[in-house]
Parts: C-alpha cells; sequence; structure tokens
C-alpha cells in the first residue's frame, strides 16, 4: 500500500528533527545523512536548527573540541560534516561507489596508478601534520615527485597543482579530512589522529549501510533519488536496489519507492510546522520528488536551474512556500522572508518564533522584514 504523500512528509520532518530536536550534534548530521558544508556558517546553522538551545559555538565544539563531527568530503565529492562514530562506514562506501572520470585533458589527469600514490602520499605526510594547500605541495614534492605538484590542473582561471585532482579521492579512501583553519588558511589532517583505529569498512557492506541510511532519512526513495544524492549513473542504484530487494535489506512500499525493510510504519498526522531552513539543507537536497517538495511557484522561486538548496527556503508543513535571507548588522541579524503562501496568524507566531530561534543561535538580536528577497542563489 501506498503511503500518502503527507504521511511522507510527516515522517521525513521527524526523521530529520524538524518536528523534535536531536539530542547532539552528531545526531543530526547521522540523521541527515551528512550536512553539507560547502558554506560553513549555512552548515552550523542546518544542525542549530535541530538542537533545543543550541548556539554557534556549540556547533563549532562539536567538530573542533570534542571531535564528534568530522568535516570531510562526502557525497557529490562535495564538503559535509559527518559523525565522526560513522566515518568508517561513510568512508568504506564513498570509496566504493563509482566515480566519473575528471573533465581533465588526458595528458592532466591522473592516471589509476598515480592517483594511489598520490592518495598514499597525502596520507603519510598528513599522519602526524595539519597542513596548507601550499605545505602540501612542498611535502608531495618531496613524497611523491615533482610531478605530482606540477600547476597544470585548470581551476577557476587559475592552474592548481595535479596532486588537488585526488583532495576528494584521499578524503573518501580515509588519509584526509578537514583540520582546523590557520590564520583563514584551510588545513587538511588524517581522521586517525582525532580517531585512533580508523579504518574504512569493506565497500560492498558500508554501501548497504549508506543505502539504509538514506532510505531511513528520505524513504520511500527510488533508484534515481539515490543516484542524483550520490551523483552516480542510474543504472548503477537500480542494480543496487534490486540487490539490496533480494536480500531482505529494503522493501517497495507500493508505487512510491522503497525503505528499509520492515520500516513501513508513517506518522498518522498530517506534516506541520514552519521553518526556515539556510542554503544547501539536507532536507530539501536529499528529498524527492522534487516537483513535490518544491509544488507550484516554489520550483521557480526556489530552484536554481532544477538545483535544490541553492536559496535559503521557508518550509511550511514539509514543502518549500518562500525563500529567505539574512545579514548580521552589527548587534542585529535582519532576516527578510519572502513567503510564496499567505501566512494565517498561528504561521506568522510560527515565524517570529523562527526568527528568534535564529537570532539566539546567531547570538544577535533579530530583526524580521517580510518582502521580496533580491539576493540571487548560490553558485
Amino acid at each position: 500500500m501506498d503511503p500518502t504523500w503527507a504521511a511522507t512528509l510527516s515522517r521525513r520532518l521527524d526523521r530529520h528533527h524538524l518536528t523534535e530536536p536531536a539530542a547532539s550534534a552528531a545526531d543530526v548530521a547521522a540523521a541527515t545523512c551528512g550536512v553539507h558544508a560547502q558554506i560553513r556558517t549555512a552548515a552550523e546553522l542546518s544542525i542549530g536548527q535541530r538542537l533545543a538551545g543550541a548556539t554557534r559555538d556549540d556547533v563549532r565544539a562539536a567538530l573542533w573540541d570534542t571531535r564528534e563531527l568530522v568535516k570531510t568530503f562526502g557525497p557529490r565529492g562535495t564538503v559535509h560534516l559527518l559523525p565522526t562514530r560513522d566515518l568508517p562506514s561513510w568512508t568504506g562506501a564513498l570509496a566504493a561507489v563509482p566515480r566519473p572520470l575528471p573533465s581533465f585533458d588526458p595528458s592532466v589527469r591522473l592516471a589509476p596508478a598515480q592517483l594511489d600514490e598520490v592518495v598514499a602520499g597525502i596520507g603519510a605526510v598528513l599522519a602526524d601534520a595539519e597542513l596548507t594547500i601550499d605545505e602540501l605541495d612542498g611535502a608531495l614534492a618531496d613524497e611523491v615527485g615533482a610531478w605530482a605538484v606540477e600547476r597544470c590542473m585548470p581551476a577557476f582561471q587559475d592552474l592548481w597543482p595535479r596532486w588537488r585532482q585526488a583532495v576528494d579521492t584521499a578524503a573518501n579512501r580515509g588519509v584526509l579530512c578537514f583540520g582546523p583553519d590557520r590564520d583563514r588558511k584551510v588545513t587538511y589532517t588524517s581522521p586517525r589522529r582525532w580517531s585512533p583505529g580508523f579504518v574504512p569498512a569493506p565497500g560492498p557492506e558500508a554501501v548497504t549501510w549508506l543505502a539504509r541510511s538514506y532510505l531511513r532519512s528520505y524513504g520511500p526513495a527510488r533508484p534515481e533519488h539515490v543516484a542524483q544524492w550520490l551523483s552516480v549513473p542510474k543504472p548503477w542504484a537500480v542494480t543496487l536496489f534490486e540487490t539490496l530487494t533480494a536480500a531482505g535489506e529494503i522493501e517497495p512500499v507500493g508505487e512510491a519507492g522503497w525503505v528499509v525493510a520492515g520500516d513501513t510504519a508513517f506518522p498518522p498526522r498530517a506534516p506541520r510546522g514552519l521553518r526556515l531552513l539556510p542554503y544547501f539543507d539536507a532536507y530539501v537536497v536529499g528529498s524527492h520528488p522534487r516537483d513535490l517538495v518544491y509544488p507550484g511557484a516554489a520550483a521557480e522561486r526556489a530552484l536554481a536551474r532544477r538545483q535544490a538548496g541553492n536559496y535559503p527556503v521557508l518550509l511550511v508543513d514539509g514543502v518549500v512556500a518562500g525563500v529567505w535571507h539574512q545579514k548580521q548588522a552589527g548587534r542585529y541579524v535582519d532576516v527578510t522572508v519572502e513567503p510564496l503562501v499567505e501566512l494565517s496568524a498561528a504561521r506568522r507566531r510560527d515565524l517570529d518564533a523562527e526568527i528568534e530561534r535564529i537570532g539566539a543561535f546567531a547570538g544577535r538580536t533579530p530583526r524580521l522584514r517580510i518582502g521580496p528577497v533580491a539576493v540571487g542563489p548560490h553558485a
């Protein structure tokens, strides 16, 4: 029997801790299958919106003090915050999923043997260090050879050293993660420095874990949804679902998609609540079908070339119902909200509560304006 769309939304809101708060930052990152962290402040707010009374400093402490989070390269080769406790499964899975060939000229591209050599070199030089990009250049020139640091890789109207093609692969294989910034410069280090004994899980076991984790957070879902989330070929995802279904790991629920085997309960209530989600929040990036998550005018206003996450969104009852933007101004945080639906008196009270929560998280006094958002999508 197919669950209703309303029941699916209620379940996802619950699973993503958008109805009841999580106990810890690590629990948030686990429940959402990673927190997109290309924009640091947005990642922090994604977590803060799912914890009771959290501040930005609390989230940063979870990353750099208690180390319950790790900043690394996750799905789609993008920067994510992941639970440190799940890093063996994440790295095992991401190292095993198919990856597209880099679009560089063959003379620039790392051959498979060269990629292995560079990844091994990165692991060696980061084993006991936190290094900036420039420091890694020098260390890899000594460890691997001059060919690895040749500036031949086109990037942002510049040429980067060849080894930088291997950064996300090194992270996926478990030899690299981000260290704390040093003088506004990014550093990299080895996750083994913070997690002694860390070893990536075996590939097949880890891929099963990742598929089940995604379905627990976003199900019911279909193979094409997982393919888009991981940026892998759809046929690979179709085969994965067939294999996991045959093994009894997952099961279909009508035409809606698949869930983890036995995880077929859906809340009886309608989806409820109003939330302000930042750039690239996992809920909207991972949720499908896209046209139902972004209904009507939301698809035109809040998607960028059909991509989700490029705008912060107003979420009403589990679907996108507007966009918003925040700007810090001294001791204030100015929040502009552009609803695409009429807000009832009750919804306005919910919005006021959200604004207060965002102000408390930032440690600033919030000021709300309802009207058009002039800021365009984030690239």
